[in-house]
């Protein structure tokens, strides 16, 4: 699918735009206090740095004349001490006046620029959360988490290295030049000049290199992080199949591009810094030369000598930082370009400028004539029309890839239809609020994905207004209240990553728990009972009719034996409708439905012959007692546990 709008390479300058109404924020009249009482410290500053060389020379000239005895003779402590003492004097004071002012400055502007960075990073945030489902689905999550931090990082570096000192050092160059035109002439100014245009030059040239080299860094680091987090988020996976090796082996691959490319960055470095100090140096050594000369035919004195050594020192600290400005400046916009990219995306599905909240007086579904694809070539759902009136319960089968779970996807709105409408007592899903029609639909999916936080908070999150004793009765019609209460920490029990701690079964009561919570118009139920065992499946199927009772609820399910009493079964097979009507009607129709029946009950009854056979060879033992003699010892089964048998199938 093509981008609505391309994206193209940020720049310096569209940076800058984007960044300022931040870091000038209409909201807060504080902020701004803080921008321009910084600027006039920084200003003053600039000047107190300047002006330092000027007191070197006069303390120079001053020690020079006292040294060749050009001093009255009375008095003479005075005459020796005094004005290069208070010369000395002068110097240290604007010295530790422009390093004070300088760091008052930083503290001052530190909060404007960390709340940029903060708007930022939760615009980012927030417009991730905005795109569509198919761009998460084409995207790896340690990769898209590492373009997050490393563009809040970058963005952190712009504001204080363009703000902080671009501005501050640009003006300290022109003060530099403007003074050396003042107090020197035009030969040393162009000596100044040429330095000048030569380092950045180079500068400019050895960066452009290394920003190519920064980007492979960059990519080769994505790539290993993303890597590194898809390994371990499926540990289990690794373990069933003995696989650390390879998946070390293949983390490696990627550290080892990462480290012959950060080999070439700290290389290109070196070269950099060494062909910077050397046009400097050259500068420096003929500015030098040039005022021996001028010394030795009298135009000027020592102190101009070591004002001219002072003030190149103090030209080459903002010229070299203007070369590393310029680089981290570039590195940084290499670090935003995909955050750029991600916020410069359109959200696939958008409110329309008229959209309405969902009205749902009634809560009759309906699919007219629905067609959609994931990809051009092949459709999914292939003029899919039904109804779910309201209150009834509509159960959607049919084997694997019929496209029944992108029915709830497209229910959600997470893809927009390509043909036909889906309509909510009569009004089109795709003109209302994305908001509104989420509120008014509550989801229990076939994969069940929980926060690493406590049960309570996993279940609240269904209506987060709910208080403990609504929760606490969501749980327990969801069958999960006596497990949740006898662990050590009951509610706050964490559930760890992805809710790893808890069983399937357990995960899956967890997310009924919150959408009975949530208690919605509209129920979805995609699979809700596939990790349950047959008696909990059971206890469940009771608890989610109570709860569908007087809902318009659509279930999609692999288990047949979950949805006969439905009021009405849709078969779906390569995305059409081929049988509808309800579970007798369709036995007695002998079609597609019939033949998924009398397979599952095959197996189930395959199963309920491994169970006998388990019965048969599994003695019972009992605790804390002497094992039964042979001759008297009863063949009492135990049971294995339903699931395991479930997964086994």
């Amino acid at each position: 699918m093509k981008e609505a709008n391309p994206v193209t390479r940020p720049t310096l300058f569209s940076t800058i735009v984007g960044l300022w109404p931040h870091m000038w924020p209409s909201t807060r009249p504080d902020l701004k206090r803080r921008v321009f009482i910084a600027f006039l410290l920084l200003l003053v500053a600039k000047l107190a740095t300047v002006s330092m060389p000027f007191t070197f020379k006069w303390a120079t000239d001053a020690l020079v004349a006292v040294s060749e005895g050009k001093v009255p003779t009375t008095g003479v402590w005075l005459a020796i001490f005094s004005a290069p003492l208070a010369l000395v004097a002068l110097y240290g004071l604007i010295r530790i006046s422009m390093a004070l002012l300088t760091q008052l400055r930083d503290g001052l502007f530190a909060s404007v620029a960390l709340h940029a960075v903060r708007r930022l990073a939760q615009l980012t945030f927030d417009h991730m959360h905005a795109l569509s489902l198919r761009f998460h689905l084409e995207r790896k999550t340690g990769g898209l988490t590492r373009v997050l931090e490393r563009g809040r990082n970058g963005i952190e570096e712009l504001v204080r290295l363009v703000v902080l000192q671009m501005a501050p050092t640009i003006l300290e160059l022109g003060l530099v030049i403007g003074v050396m035109l003042l107090a020197f002439d035009w030969r040393y100014a162009a000596i100044v000049f040429v330095t000048m245009v030569l380092f950045m030059a180079f500068t400019y040239r050895a960066t452009e290199w290394r920003i190519k080299i920064r980007k492979q860094m960059n990519d080769s680091d994505t790539d290993a992080t993303a890597k590194a987090v898809d390994s371990l988020l499926n540990f289990e996976t690794v373990k069933y199949f003995g696989a650390e090796k390879r998946e070390s082996e293949r983390y490696d691959r990627s550290i080892a591009k990462y480290e012959k490319a950060g080999v070439q960055t700290y290389t290109s470095l070196a070269v950099l810094n060494a062909g910077q100090a050397t046009i400097f140096t050259i500068g420096l050594t003929t500015m030098m030369a040039l005022c021996v000369f001028d010394i030795q035919a009298g135009r000027r004195t020592v102190g101009d000598f070591v004002m001219i050594n002072a003030m190149l020192i103090q030209l080459y600290i903002p010229l070299n930082f203007m070369g590393m400005l310029y680089r981290e400046i570039k590195q940084a916009i290499i670090d935003i370009e995909q955050m750029f990219g991600i916020l410069h995306r359109n959200p696939e599905i958008k409110d329309s400028p008229d959209a309405k909240p969902l009205q749902v007086q009634e809560g009759t579904l309906r699919f007219e004539d629905v067609r959609f694809s994931y990809d051009p070539e092949r459709e999914i759902l292939k003029g899919v029309s039904f109804d779910v009136p309201a209150g009834h319960t509509v159960a959607i089968v049919g084997p694997s890839g019929a496209g029944k779970s992108t029915v709830s996807r497209l229910i959600y709105r997470f893809y927009d239809v390509a043909g036909g409408r889906i309509t909510i007592d009569g009004q089109d899903i795709r003109d209302v609020q994305q908001t509104s029609l989420r509120a008014a639909i509550g989801m229990v999916p076939q994969d069940t994905v929980l926060f690493n936080d406590t049960i309570r908070y996993n279940i609240r999150y269904g209506r987060w207004e709910a208080t403990d004793a609504e929760i606490d009765k969501a749980a327990e019609d969801a069958q999960i209240d006596d497990f949740i209460r006898v662990l050590p920490q009951g509610y706050d029990t964490e559930v760890g990553e992805r809710g790893l701690k808890l069983s399937g079964g357990e995960k899956q009561r967890v997310a009924i728990a919150r959408t009975i919570l949530k208690g919605p118009p509209i129920l979805l139920l995609d699979e809700a009972t596939s990790a349950l065992d047959s008696n909990t499946e059971r206890e469940i199927q009771d608890a989610l009719e109570r709860v569908a009772k007087g809902r318009t609820t659509l279930v999609i399910a692999h288990r047949l034996s979950t949805v006969i009493n439905a009021h009405q079964i849709i078969v779906l097979e390569a995305g059409e409708v081929v049988e509808r009507g309800t579970h007798a009607q369709l036995l007695a129709n002998g079609g597609l439905y019939a033949g998924m029946w009398n397979r599952q009950r095959e197996a189930d009854a395959a199963r309920e012959k491994l169970r006998e056979v388990a019965d048969e060879v599994t003695p019972r033992e009992k605790p804390n007692a002497e094992p039964p003699k042979v001759a008297e010892q009863e063949p009492v089964a135990v049971v294995p546990p339903a699931q395991k048998i479930e997964a086994a199938e």
